[in-house]
């Protein structure tokens, strides 16, 4: 099982590997496919990340100790982000995921990349993702 670190390094790696940035959107599309998809029963209000221009849909569940994470966006660029995020924190401990950084992020130097609606997408994202870790963890 890797940890959060681990994760985001593999992927610092693999977009390192890439010399321009239309490769690396490529990359993020791609990613993007690959996304376990949210069930369409969570398609809801509720579960929509407020202050993303695109629709995208975040849904949590707990099984053991860990916080499973499944999404959907309705924008290839955003669906290949919320990916990205889903693969660091999903399988992961509330704890590990309230405690972990997202530096990552500037590594691979997406924030610089995203407009600037698309960058607050991706904060509210990882909001979002601590806020479901944050209630898991009071649940324990």
């Amino acid at each position: 099982m890797m940890t959060i670190k681990e994760i985001q390094q593999e992927i610092v790696d693999e977009f390192s590997m890439f010399d321009d940035w239309d490769e690396r959107f490529q990359y993020v599309i791609d990613l993007g496919k690959s996304l376990p998809l949210i069930d369409e029963q969570f398609k809801t209000d509720e579960n929509t990340i407020k202050g993303c221009q695109s629709k995208v849909w975040l849904h949590a569940d707990r099984e053991g100790g860990k916080v499973i994470f499944t999404a959907d966006s309705d924008a290839i660029i955003t669906k290949g982000i919320i990916a990205i995020l889903i693969r660091v924190f999903s399988n992961q401990s509330p704890q590990d995921i309230l405690e972990a950084d997202t530096d990552f992020i500037n590594e691979i130097g997406l924030k610089d990349h995203l407009s600037p609606t698309r960058a607050n997408g991706l904060v509210s994202m990882i909001k979002q993702i601590k806020m479901y870790a944050l209630a898991y963890a009071a649940k324990n």
